[in-house]
């Protein structure tokens, strides 16, 4: 039974899933937006939201917590430096998902997921 279980298993086994969502989140923080199915949105929000409020802290053991899930030191840095500061204030919701028409091979529904308050030189 999976009562009370909350993540998706997207048709992946557990590291496959694991490593997926790694690079995900690596690309998110990285590009700003990345286009993907719904599902797969839904499911890296998740991870991004808790990478972004574990580097708000700021200390040695929540870089420690963030290098154990995003594979690119360099994203690391950029996430501690860049990324962290400009959501100090906010108390959550750093992504936002836009739906996209579906996917012309299997009719996939298509996401964009965003982080917040980009600024204009990510957008682009």
């Amino acid at each position: 039974m999976r009562h009370r279980k909350i993540k998706c298993k997207l048709n992946r086994t557990s590291s496959h899933r694991k490593a997926m969502l790694r690079n995900m989140t690596a690309s998110i923080l990285e590009h700003g937006r990345i286009q993907t199915t719904l599902a797969k949105a839904k499911e890296v929000r998740k991870m991004v939201d808790y990478v972004i409020t574990t580097a708000k802290r700021d200390d040695l053991h929540s870089r420690r917590l963030v290098i154990r899930l995003i594979p690119n030191r360099t994203m690391v840095a950029r996430l501690f430096n860049d990324i962290a500061p400009r959501y100090k204030e906010r108390p959550g919701g750093f992504t936002r998902i836009y739906r996209l028409e579906p996917r012309k091979g299997d009719a996939a529904e298509m996401a964009v997921i965003e982080l917040v308050d980009l600024p204009d030189t990510e957008k682009e």
